[in-house]
């Protein structure tokens, strides 16, 4: 039998051990890190880790800016060369539910979210006013597929009772922010059974289409060129966006979720510590970029009212609205993006979260 200060004696040989073990292996990562190549866009909440101010610990890594069209490419049908990566978090569904995709392994780390009734765009003499109006309407869209035109098809079902079957669908052959965006990749273009949809005159992009009376409306992730250059033909179906989103949240607690973060699956099994080490990194690039909104963002940035927006933003959806992981508003906020691809005919079944992000990632979260 063994007595309490053998005991004690044993407890303190494993946690010294133990602490001996991380010290060793914490060394080993110092002395030999891991190469990584970064795939991302580089935004505010990233940017310490583009110039190197935060590290992914244990790794020497590369960042590389990229269009998400580019970076779906890259992973669903490219070189594969990126060892961690932005990735379109519908396209990414797609693969894994549709193709058995298992190459890369997601992150709950969402580096961009958008509300998405600013997406929304029509001719002004479409005759539409209102949502209800665009039944029946001819809409274009570069990317049918796509994390944002997803979200936007369930809003307005679930919000406004207009289904993908009330509207015809017309893809153009060219995208307006190719440039920003990269090219639309093939998981943005799959079309479900069911849909009235056809190809727009080829050469013409989506902005093209609607300035040419071909459609009513456009629905598309980023600003089309016309409605940037001012032209008046061309105005968003929400004059007051900003109202309408703040409304749907008030109402669902859902921030979009438009990209994540995925890391090679064979590199991950080989070093599954990296998971956190690429968790916490992202964690701490986003919580540098709060800290200037809090401190500077106000004086540097031209826009006389960023203060008070920001400060009205964490009124509405807290100090940390733009978080990561896997918590109570992240997980209705995915499952919603689950059942929309299914109930739309794009996902071959109705994802889980428990199916989607290995367990490995499940307790990855920010203490904020």
């Amino acid at each position: 039998m063994i007595s309490n200060p053998q005991k004690t004696l044993i407890k303190a040989f494993f946690l010294l051990s133990m602490t001996a073990s991380t010290f060793i292996f914490a060394s080993a990562q110092e002395k030999n890190p891991l190469t990584l190549k970064v795939g991302a866009y580089k935004f505010e909440r990233i940017a310490a880790l583009f110039d190197g101010r935060v590290k992914i610990k244990g790794c020497d890594a590369t960042f590389v800016k990229m269009g998400i069209g580019d970076m779906n490419t890259n992973v669903f049908h490219g070189p594969q060369d990126l060892d961690v990566t932005e990735i379109g978090l519908h396209p990414f569904m797609l693969a894994f539910a549709n193709d058995n995709f298992r190459d890369y392994t997601l992150l709950p780390i969402f580096p961009m979210r958008l509300f998405r009734h600013k997406s929304i765009f029509i001719a002004t003499d479409s005759g539409i006013k209102i949502p209800k109006n665009l039944k029946g309407k001819t809409i274009a869209t570069p990317g049918y597929s796509s994390t944002s035109l997803t979200w936007i098809r369930g809003i307005l079902q679930d919000e406004y009772g207009i289904t993908p079957q009330d509207v015809k669908w017309i893809t153009s052959t060219k995208d307006s922010s190719a440039k920003e965006a990269g090219k639309i990749s093939k998981n943005e273009q799959i079309i479900p059974k069911g849909i009235d949809i056809q190809s727009g005159t080829k050469g013409k992009d989506e902005s093209e289409l609607l300035l040419s009376g071909e459609v009513d409306a456009l629905f598309h992730a980023a600003e089309p060129k016309a409605y940037v250059q001012g032209n008046p033909k061309i105005s968003s179906l929400f004059a007051d966006s900003r109202a309408v989103e703040q409304a749907y949240y008030k109402k669902t607690n859902i921030f979009p979720i438009m990209h994540a973060i995925a890391i090679k699956t064979s590199l991950l099994k080989e070093h599954p510590w990296l998971a956190k080490a690429v968790f916490d990194a992202y964690s701490e690039s986003k919580a540098m970029a709060y800290g200037y909104m809090t401190k500077l963002g106000w004086v540097d940035d031209m826009l006389p009212w960023y203060g008070q927006e920001y400060q009205a933003t964490k009124a509405l959806m807290g100090a940390n609205f733009y978080s990561y992981g896997l918590n109570k508003a992240n997980r209705k906020t995915l499952e919603t993006l689950f059942r929309y691809s299914f109930e739309q005919g794009l996902s071959s079944r109705q994802l889980t979260i428990g199916e989607l992000f290995d367990p490995l990632v499940h307790d990855l979260s920010e203490e904020r």
